[in-house]
């Protein structure tokens, strides 16, 4: 049985990546063969282009550079991580992919959508995702959290019409794919939102364990 596609995406702050740990070891306890990664990165080359992209200093680079940067970062991510990962019958659990670039370069940066769809596409070779959790954060929540963090790096450095756009990006992301792409309120709790998460996740591996 080939693997699973799992990502988490969301405003920055929202609590994916501790999400993503805690979900990655209900799934061990519960015997899966767990792979977790995130973007940009995930790989050596990966990471050395994820230091361009977010470093605070770099504030010349070009609209386009940041959509290709990020492109090449998930390109190196697919074919030397994902995909054999997926091949050998495992978990992959990435905090973001492409629907991170279109809502943050295409709706964000107000480049055309279906250009950064297809940029992505050819990057990962039509690479989809099986399941979407989309943490859902207000702008001001979002926002407050980072602030809370300490220091931005140059993407959470941008304004808040900025990260109005990339919100309102991702919502019609998932009106656009409501089968893939699940709603998750980021508000509640760690507590709360881990138990429903790991649940929709159990409940989706068993039906397609079933189907296969």
């Amino acid at each position: 049985m080939t693997g699973t596609f799992i990502t988490v995406e969301g405003p920055d702050g929202a609590g994916k990546t501790t999400q993503l740990q805690l979900l990655a070891d209900r799934l061990t306890a519960e015997g899966y063969e767990i792979v977790m990664t995130r973007e940009p990165g995930g790989t050596r080359i990966g990471n050395e282009i994820r230091s361009l992209i977010l470093n605070p200093d770099f504030q010349e680079m070009d609209e386009m550079t940041e959509i290709l940067l990020y492109a090449a970062s998930r390109a190196q991510h697919v074919n030397e991580l994902i995909r054999p990962a997926l091949a050998a019958g495992k978990i992959v659990l990435c905090d973001r992919f492409i629907d991170a670039s279109i809502a943050y370069q295409g709706y964000g940066l107000g480049y055309a959508i279906e250009q950064v769809r297809s940029i992505n596409q050819q990057a990962t070779n039509h690479l989809t995702p099986d399941r979407t959790y989309l943490f859902d954060l207000t702008v001001s929540e979002s926002k407050q959290r980072m602030m809370d963090r300490g220091a931005l790096d140059r993407i959470e450095q941008r304004d808040d019409a900025f990260r109005q756009r990339v919100y309102d990006g991702f919502m019609t992301l998932a009106v656009q794919e409501p089968e893939r792409i699940q709603l998750v309120d980021a508000n509640q709790s760690i507590e709360s939102l881990q138990t429903e998460l790991c649940q929709d996740v159990l409940t989706y591996l068993k039906k397609r364990e079933r189907l296969s």
